[in-house]
């Protein structure tokens, strides 16, 4: 009995897992085996994509982050735009679109951002020609508006210092703030030359 218990361990230790033994096939290859460049890539952008429309530049510094070689990037970001994943141009335009429309900025600062995201010149021009003088105008003014309501009960001087700085920070010019500034008090009863001297 503890002889053929004994052969029939040696011949188990022969075949179910040995020091000897090939490991199962593919196995520990698998589980080993680094993720190529190529699937780092795709996987970077798509989880990016997923979340919000983004630039190709932004994408790419993101793979660079990975250590994934340019000629890789460069590839899957090519074929990202073939398939219409990536789209510099309408990309641009959306930012535009919601900077301005939702947010109130001026053509100035979104182009800031635009450049920051790493959109090229011509792209970021064409798009920003969407907006026109009266647009940023229109969205100025309701600006100064909002913030004549919410500062109520101040004194002229400090409302307008603080719709220069709101409005400053949005990227629009001191002449333009300085004028609407002026029509919204004189609207309210306000001399106009009293509150915004030597702010403009």
């Amino acid at each position: 009995m503890r002889a053929g218990g004994s052969a029939a361990k040696r011949s188990a230790g022969r075949t179910g897992g040995g020091f000897g033994q090939e490991p199962p096939s593919g196995a520990s290859a698998e589980i080993d085996r680094e993720p190529d460049h190529e699937s780092v890539a795709r996987a970077i952008g798509l989880r990016m994509l997923a979340g919000a429309p983004r630039s190709r530049a932004e994408l790419a510094a993101a793979m660079v982050r990975k250590d994934v070689p340019s000629d890789v990037s460069d590839a899957v970001l090519d074929r990202f735009t073939e398939v219409g994943l990536l789209d510099d141009a309408e990309y641009a335009r959306m930012l535009v679109r919601t900077r301005q429309g939702e947010r109130g900025l001026a053509r100035r600062a979104i182009g800031a951002e635009l450049r920051r995201r790493g959109i090229a010149d011509e792209v970021a021009g064409e798009a920003l020609s969407e907006v026109d003088d009266e647009d940023e105008e229109r969205a100025a003014r309701a600006l100064v508006r909002r913030r004549l309501a919410a500062t109520r009960g101040l004194d002229s001087q400090t409302r307008a210092r603080r719709i220069f700085a709101a409005l400053g920070r949005r990227g629009y010019g001191g002449t333009l703030i300085s004028r609407l500034v002026r029509e919204e008090l004189a609207a309210e009863g306000v001399e106009a030359d009293d509150p915004v001297g030597g702010l403009d």
